[in-house]
């Protein structure tokens, strides 16, 4: 006979669903955000509780929680500026999207801590990164909060997206191509792994597992 562990949600302080949540809503793909503060400083960080909620107009959303009861600097500059960048990194930037997590001052730019490379955005004046294969440029649609933690649940319209040009084929992204980096409990990331590919039930049944080297 198979064993469960049940927990009532209601004995659980936030730290513990979170523990919990954040191991079973995987792999989660990571939004990294560029926005720019009111005194002009160019603020990134990784966000992996992040979907696409649209496709016309294509919105994306992402829940920013507040850090000691106040918000964060990106769900904060996103507010004052109305505006930010998702930016999409590969498997070679893991530790660079880790690092860029860490509790910073407002008035340093982890991008120029981490030395990456900026370009600017076609439609806002947020910058990009330069050197991931795409960025999608957005400007704030809403912002709910849930919650007795007050986490915010934001959306953005995007209104540019930026693909590295042997990823866009016939008006698809090359997943396998791309490479990209998802969250798992704790510190840990994943990359794509196994890919299974299953035929619809209409044709004949198949499944077809291919691995992402």
């Amino acid at each position: 006979m198979v064993e469960f562990h049940s927990i009532a949600s209601a004995s659980l302080d936030p730290e513990g669903c979170y523990r919990l949540l954040s191991g079973i809503v995987v792999p989660r793909p990571i939004a990294w955000i560029s926005s720019v503060s009111r005194a002009g400083v160019l603020n990134l960080a990784p966000f992996s509780c992040y979907t696409y909620v649209c496709s016309k107009p294509p919105m994306i959303g992402v829940n920013i929680g507040l850090r000691a009861g106040k918000r964060k600097d990106t769900s904060r500059n996103i507010a004052e500026s109305g505006e930010f960048v998702v930016n999409i990194g590969d498997d070679t930037m893991i530790e660079k999207i880790h690092q860029s997590a860490d509790e910073f001052p407002p008035e340093v730019s982890e991008v120029e801590l981490l030395g990456l490379n900026t370009t600017n955005s076609a439609e806002i004046g947020t910058p990009r990164l330069a050197d991931v294969p795409i960025s999608m440029e957005c400007r704030l649609h809403s912002v709910q909060e849930f919650g007795h933690t007050r986490a915010e649940f934001i959306v953005g319209e995007v209104v540019m997206f930026h693909i590295r040009s042997d990823l866009y084929k016939n008006g698809k992204v090359e997943t396998t191509a791309l490479r990209p980096v998802a969250r798992i409990g704790g510190p840990n990331y994943a990359t794509l792994g196994d890919i299974v590919n299953v035929e619809p039930i209409s044709r004949t049944p198949q499944m077809v597992t291919r691995k992402v080297v």
